[in-house]
This record gives C-alpha cells, sequence and structure tokens, in this order.
C-alpha cells in the first residue's frame, strides 16, 4: 500500500522496479498508474520473470508492465529516463554499483524507494547474534546506506517499514 500511495502522491507515470521476484510489488505499481502508466521491471532469473508476467496477466495489468529478463547492472543500460518512480528491490550486492545509474535515470523531484535496508537489524553491528543473513550482503547493505544518507543529489528518509525501506527524492538541483 506504501508503493500505491507514492504512486499517486507523486503522479507516476512511469515506473523502474529492480527485483521482479513474483510481481507483488510491480502489481501494486501497476494498478495505482494512471491508464497510461508504464513500468518496466528486471528480473535475472527467467523462471520468476514467467511467474510474475501470469500474475499481470490475471490482474489485467500486462499491458502496463515490461517484464525485462536479465541482469539488472546491464538492463539499467538498455532503458531511458525519465522515471518518476524507481522501486530498487533486487540484488543487494547491486544496490551501491546501481545507485549512480538508479539516480540518472529519476526525474529531478522523483523518488527512488529501495527495500530492505534494515535487513532484519543485521546492518547494525552487533544487533542481531549471531547473524542469520548472508555477510557480504549484510555489508553491501550497510555501505549502500551510509552511501544514500550522504548523497548530496538526494534527499533520503529511512524508514521502520517492514524490513526498512529507504525513500530519496532526487533533488531539482541534481
Amino acid at each position: 500500500r506504501f508503493l500505491e500511495m507514492l504512486v499517486i502522491a507523486t503522479g507516476t507515470r512511469r515506473a523502474l522496479e529492480i527485483g521482479t521476484a513474483n510481481g507483488y510489488s510491480a502489481l501494486w505499481l501497476a494498478r495505482s498508474l494512471p491508464p497510461d502508466g508504464e513500468i518496466f521491471t528486471m528480473e535475472l532469473d527467467p523462471e520468476r520473470a514467467e511467474l510474475a508476467r501470469g500474475h499481470f496477466q490475471e490482474a489485467g495489468l500486462a499491458e502496463r508492465v515490461s517484464v525485462i529478463v536479465g541482469d539488472a547492472a546491464r538492463m539499467t543500460h538498455k532503458v531511458a529516463g525519465p522515471f518518476d518512480l524507481i522501486f530498487n528491490d533486487g540484488d543487494k550486492l547491486q544496490y551501491e554499483p546501481l545507485l549512480d545509474r538508479l539516480v540518472s535515470l529519476l526525474r529531478p523531484g522523483g523518488v527512488l524507494v529501495t527495500d530492505n535496508v534494515l535487513w532484519d537489524g543485521e546492518v547494525v553491528p552487533g544487533l542481531v547474534t549471531p547473524p542469520r543473513r548472508e555477510p557480504a550482503d549484510t555489508a553491501a547493505i550497510a555501505a549502500y546506506n551510509r552511501r544514500l544518507a550522504g548523497d548530496d543529489r538526494l534527499a533520503t528518509s529511512f524508514l521502520p517499514l517492514r524490513d526498512g525501506l529507504a525513500v530519496s527524492v532526487r533533488r531539482k538541483t541534481s
């Protein structure tokens, strides 16, 4: 519902999602778009992409959603911005390497939403012992959070919703 609210509040017409999985988040985005709106969603796993396509078809939203199969590090260079909203929920090791490209695809005033930034609390050293998550992913998310918090192109808030969301607005002067 939070994604739905953001789409409505920002007047989003074009959205990009990194990490389709079964299509759950993309469904919330797509159903909230205006009739001429569109979402591009990227998924590395072809089987999951096919599952998501089926969900979009069942929901009557397939015409609004383009599923791109492949590595987001490559595929983000095959789409053209600007996007009004980008939802980043893909490979955690790619969060930081993708940041510059995602900001470049975002329109000034557009919103970047990043999922899982709290990582069950594991991004706080010593909070969860023993750690249950992959240490490389945890370190990558913590590094991304630090970079995001200090990025002058963005105004960012970290929200403790579910497993943590970072909501960043691209400054109009960046």
